[in-house]
């Protein structure tokens, strides 16, 4: 990581663009040659430790945005797509990939789109419903997945509406115990709303008669969260809607999806405010119960907001989270880490937080490298939630937390692991069909980029090998 080589033409032609100033002038204040600039605007050549130096004194460049994260996901996505047997066997190589992602981020995004397309297209031919007589045909991509690619592109942190949200919780004196109390009675006094409380849904607004009921049933935590969530629609939602404009989403039914999205982000970040959770997470060495006791938050929560800690010049440490069902359908996932989640099909199951299900209200934890050579750490825990009525049934939800190796020592967790020792770190990947892993025991299907060889007369690991 620490040799990796950066490419960040696109950055260098927007900051020089944002300056209007020539190649030729530009090139005069870093310090370099015409040709040299050329050639980083290009992505031909990695941009210069020296070069970097010279944009932040010259400029005031913040270094931080100088990063791969966006381009690693973006390659990862279209690893994964070009697997699909529809492009054949002469998949473009790695290094193409990764220039087409830096230099190139609209048309990289413009092929997944595509290939997406094609995809939903396909579904709906296989499926031979008799809805599809009456579709309209449109291969738009579903609402629900472009909000979740929206975020996905986004760090998962969206700067405007964290700001808003901090400011907010500064100003009502959110950073308190009785956080419940303080919302609800700003919600009486700024909007008229009175609140209360019924064993119905978990939040339910009347806007007519400005009564908003939550559920009795759920946890302090929940309904703190639902009110914050209230308050970003009531007194935020021209700050919701310009970024539901930038998304620029091609259905009505993707924006109002994204609004609830965004709302939730609002109502997350003003009730774990960055500068003071940051310092906390810090502080407590990122400690999952101790931030929850420290912000009245549940630990779902708080794993949550981890992820969310990208702010430029002031990040955390870059975590992935994921939350999946017992059937391992990933029902929320972010990550501001290189390691990324499949788009499509199932996880890996080699993954430790398939089997936290298996051990309530303890954390598991497992050191895990992937195909690519990246280590990380790995803390999964099962979050199961019921109602408390008799004949309801429970919510099974397990989340998994992770970060890369090097930032290990920052977690609590990790304290009494070895994690110099190749042995201890289990082979893992994102999902089987992109996976080039030749003998693994837990293989559901093989992977689309290679062929199969059958030999009868002979049986390992698996029924086949990979040429």
């Amino acid at each position: 990581m620490a040799n990796q080589k950066l490419y960040a033409g696109v950055k260098i032609r927007e900051t020089r663009l944002k300056l209007s100033l020539t190649q030729k002038d530009f090139a005069a204040k870093l310090g370099v040659s015409l040709s040299y600039l050329n050639q980083m605007e290009n992505n031909h050549r990695p941009i210069s430790a020296g070069v970097v130096l010279a944009m932040a004194q010259e400029f005031g460049f913040d270094v931080t945005q100088l990063s791969v994260a966006e381009s690693d996901r973006m390659v990862v996505d279209m690893r994964e797509a070009l697997a699909d047997p529809v492009f054949g066997e002469d998949n473009p190589p790695l290094a193409d990939l990764q220039l087409t992602a830096s230099n190139a981020p609209m048309l990289a995004r413009a092929f997944l789109n595509l290939h997406r397309s094609y995809r939903h297209s396909q579904d709906r031919l296989a499926s031979l419903n008799e809805a599809l007589g009456q579709d309209s045909g449109s291969i738009a991509p579903l609402p629900w997945e472009e909000v979740r690619d929206f975020f996905h592109y986004c760090d998962n942190y969206i700067d405007s509406i964290d700001h808003a949200a901090e400011n907010f919780a500064r100003t009502i004196q959110l950073d308190q115990p009785q956080k419940r109390t303080t919302l609800i009675r700003h919600l009486e006094r700024q909007h008229g709303v009175d609140v209360g409380l019924s064993i119905g849904p978990i939040r339910q607004f009347d806007a007519l008669n400005r009564k908003l009921t939550l559920s009795s049933r759920a946890g302090l935590a929940t309904q703190i969260f639902q009110l914050a969530h209230q308050i970003a629609l009531l007194e935020f939602t021209d700050l919701l809607d310009a970024t539901l404009d930038y998304a620029k989403f091609r259905t009505r039914e993707a924006r109002d999806i994204c609004k609830i999205g965004l709302a939730n982000y609002f109502a997350g970040a003003a009730t774990l405010p960055y500068t003071p959770f940051l310092a906390a997470a810090q502080e407590y060495r990122h400690d999952l119960d101790l931030l929850a006791e420290r912000f009245g938050a549940s630990v779902e929560q708080v794993a949550h907001r981890l992820s969310t800690l990208q702010r430029s010049g002031h990040k955390g440490i870059p975590f992935f989270f994921v939350r999946v069902d017992q059937a391992g359908t990933i029902t929320k996932r972010h990550s501001a880490a290189r390691l990324q989640f499949a788009r499509f099909g199932g996880a890996c199951p080699l993954w430790n937080v398939h089997r936290a299900f298996e051990t309530p209200n303890q954390y598991l934890r497992q050191l895990a490298q992937t195909p690519d050579g990246e280590r990380y750490f790995c803390l999964a825990r099962d979050i199961s939630k019921t109602t408390g009525a008799f004949r309801s049934l429970a919510r099974r939800f397990a989340i998994g937390l992770g970060c890369e190796i090097s930032h290990a020592e920052q977690l609590v967790y990790a304290d009494d692991l070895v994690t110099k020792k190749d042995a201890v770190f289990d082979q893992i990947g994102i999902s089987c069909r992109i996976c080039e892993r030749q003998n693994c025991h837990q293989r559901a299907v093989p992977p689309l980029e290679h062929r199969l060889k059958v030999d009868h007369n002979y049986r390992g690991v698996l029924p086949y090998s990979l040429t």
